[in-house]
């Protein structure tokens, strides 16, 4: 498999404080892998290492499959921090700046603009744009080169839901053209709708890491409903098969089953032999969010 990023035993103390420990993984090309953790985790630390602001205490990375140069981070695009454009310059002359500072030669910066939905609001200052449209152009200022791999740091950071939206929207359509994308998000609702992939981390220790599906592919779930929800859960406890029964905030029973082994038809079933008639039978996966909690114990 070609990875465009591989992490080794990463480390990186702050004095007695050890942000990164002994961290490995590794990101394939054409991936939209996602860097979760709680505040403190070591998401960003991770980030600056791959850029090269920070220094590793200990282990090492490889970009594209070699040792780190320069030139291969050109092929990346990055969204660190809160975006720095000139207040009464227009989009097209802010991403005038930006690609003269990134030596970009010949930038489309029509297309770019084009991409990220903001072509008609190009001459618009930058001070009247929403914090949504900012984002935009700060990723439409990524895009000049047209590099093979972007890196975001919380990229819907403060955004309201339209604004949630619309950049979730573009993640897609970017990764739908084949670039690999890197993001560090606690939004987890929002990473596992545009994510393939995921690690999860906790101060700075490496939780888990893999497709989205393999994180989730625990257990099998339906969510049950019935006039008498206690003697709903008495019946599909008698059921063989189940790992667990807990009674749900919402008044539904939900059941877990060893991954791949839940049949409904069976389920209904059981619960009919036993007296009692389903009004609700639902099958669902594990949110990425309490899979997420249920590992860092938040």
């Amino acid at each position: 498999m070609n990875y465009v990023l591989e992490i080794n035993d990463l480390s990186k103390n702050y004095g007695s404080v050890q942000a990164l420990k002994n961290v490995s993984y590794k990101v394939p090309k054409g991936t939209v892998f996602g860097i979760l953790g709680p505040n403190g985790s070591g998401k960003t630390t991770m980030l600056g290492i791959i850029m090269d602001i920070l220094r590793p205490t200990g282990g090492g990375i490889k970009l594209f499959g070699e040792i780190p140069n320069a030139a291969h981070r050109r092929r990346i695009g990055t969204l660190l921090e809160t975006p720095n454009f000139y207040h009464y310059m227009s989009a097209v002359d802010n991403l005038k700046i930006a690609a003269a500072i990134k030596q970009v030669a010949n930038p489309d910066i029509d297309g770019v603009l084009k991409k990220v939905n903001l072509y008609e609001r190009r001459n618009s200052k930058f001070q009247t744009f929403s914090l949504g449209m900012k984002q935009r152009l700060a990723i439409a200022s990524c895009l000049l080169g047209d590099p093979e791999v972007l890196v975001f740091d919380e990229p819907t950071n403060g955004l309201d839901p339209v604004g949630i939206a619309e950049i979730r929207d573009l993640i897609r359509r970017i990764a739908s053209e084949g670039k690999t994308i890197i993001m560090a998000s606690h939004l987890l609702d929002e990473v596992e709708k545009v994510c393939t992939h995921v690690s999860i981390m906790k101060k700075g220790v490496l939780l888990a890491n893999g497709t989205v599906d393999e994180i989730l592919a625990n257990d099998d779930m339906a969510e049950t409903g019935a006039a008498d929800a206690t003697q709903l859960k008495q019946v599909l406890m008698t059921m063989p098969g189940l790992s667990k029964v807990e009674l749900g905030d919402n008044g539904r029973v939900n059941i877990h089953f060893p991954i791949g082994s839940a049949e409904p038809g069976k389920i209904n079933q059981h619960c009919f032999n036993n007296g009692v008639v389903l009004t609700h039978l639902l099958m669902k996966k594990k949110s990425l969010e309490a899979k997420f909690l249920e590992m860092t114990n938040e």
